[in-house]
């Protein structure tokens, strides 16, 4: 009788193990019901990788720089990690095989390039490898497009705030811009063609693009709504735009860059919000331009969020007070390649209690030695982590949440520090 009971019990409690980790392991398998966001550090750029409640994938911004720029391996930039034997790509890919849901095969349902810097996307470069059919080469999304199957993806699109798919105006962009732009575009022509990948640009104000597409219905609380790129901000009733006209500019004229164009999102589910608008600027340079300040303008038409990441990876630049009393996240996740991540500055405006009250955590994925050195106790004080694959786990419903901070430099991954639970506002 008492076996009998003992194993309802254990049938009872089941779900929660997918809470009840343990140090020195690997993470605990997703289970249904949970949304899960792993920022995968490579050392070669952004990378985040989404696990929707229904076990609808998505990815995002999966960068590699070119590794044969003197300033790549310099003690200025992270190294390649977990080692030096795969490109940054295959270790995103193998990261993604690790934790992709346990019924799932390799694939991803979404995919968002924000914009076009190589730290999100990807740099063709010398010696970069061709795919199998010979018709691109192999860097950041295209080479992750040839390690898994992608039947989605989305950019910023190639006619803001000029059309540059055009030969001419993207040549004068420089060479190195030229040859990755035209890669990625090869790659996208042909995985169209032979793998059926469906491409669209974002569309800012649209909750459809990013979707649940195994149980759509299961989950009504859960939405992702896009809310920002190249200029446009969705207010919630209406598209806005927050640049000026430039189509009878002068070639003088400032214009946007990519960083201050890249698409932003909010993930809702139930009570828990979690915010990114990847590489927006608000502190704009001495004499530039009030509208290159996008995080101000953008602040006005944002809530409360639980978690977000850093603006431009925390550079100087970024995290206007603005923005930061707009969303006073509770748990700021910040993703570094460069010694000049965190700015100073930018330190300051996310830890100040003046800026807005309450608790909050910071967690980097690769903090250099370097911005040890120079910031000092500040910025050893400031963040739970310094280093690691940062994951934010939600529960079913989106009321508790826990932070997971993965061993980088192993290929296990295995489980360094647990935070939480959260509890969502």
């Amino acid at each position: 009788m008492f076996s009998k009971l003992f194993s309802f019990f254990l049938i009872i409690v089941l779900p929660v193990s997918a809470f009840a980790q343990t140090i020195g392991q690997p993470l605990n398998a997703w289970q249904e019901g949970n949304l899960e966001i792993h920022f995968i550090h490579t050392g070669r750029g952004n990378c985040s990788f989404f696990i929707l409640p229904d076990a609808t994938t998505f990815l995002v911004d999966p960068g590699e720089q070119d590794p044969t720029d003197p300033r790549t391996l310099s003690a200025r930039q992270t190294p390649l990690v977990p080692n030096y034997t795969r490109r940054p790509y295959e270790w995103i890919a193998d990261y993604v095989r690790q934790y992709m849901p346990a019924d799932r095969k390799p694939e991803l349902d979404h995919v968002l390039i924000t914009h076009y810097h190589s730290d999100h996307y990807g740099h063709v470069y010398l010696g970069a490898p061709y795919d199998s059919s010979g018709h691109y080469l192999k860097t950041g999304i295209t080479g992750l497009g040839s390690e898994m199957p992608i039947r989605h993806l989305m950019d910023r699109g190639t006619d803001y705030p000029m059309p540059f798919r055009n030969g001419a105006v993207l040549k004068q962009a420089g060479s190195e811009v030229f040859a990755t732009l035209t890669n990625y575009w090869k790659f996208l022509d042909f995985q169209q063609k032979q793998n059926k990948l469906r491409y669209e640009v974002f569309g800012v104000g649209r909750t459809d693009q990013i979707n649940l597409l195994r149980k759509p219905t299961a989950y009504p609380n859960f939405k992702i709504t896009n809310t920002y790129s190249n200029g446009d901000v969705w207010t919630g009733k209406e598209v806005k735009h927050i640049f000026p006209d430039f189509s009878h500019a002068s070639a003088t004229t400032p214009r946007p860059g990519e960083n201050q164009v890249s698409c932003g999102f909010k993930v809702s589910y139930g009570l828990f919000d979690f915010y990114t608008n990847t590489d927006i600027t608000g502190m704009t340079e001495l004499g530039s331009p009030d509208w290159l300040n996008v995080e101000s303008k953008v602040a006005p038409y944002l809530s409360e969020m639980d978690v977000i990441t850093t603006n431009h990876h925390a550079n100087t630049d970024a995290m206007h007070i603005d923005y930061l009393r707009a969303v006073k996240p509770r748990v700021i996740i910040q993703e570094v390649w460069s010694s000049d991540h965190p700015g100073h500055d930018a330190l300051r405006r996310m830890t100040s209690r003046w800026v807005y009250p309450g608790e909050r955590d910071l967690f980097a994925t690769g903090m250099l030695e370097a911005n040890k050195l120079v910031i000092g106790l500040a910025l050893e004080n400031a963040y739970k982590a310094h280093e690691g694959h940062i994951v934010v786990r939600v529960a079913p419903g989106g009321k508790q949440y826990w932070i997971y901070v993965l061993n980088q430099r192993s290929r296990q991954r295995e489980l360094l520090k647990i935070f939480g639970p959260y509890h969502s506002k």
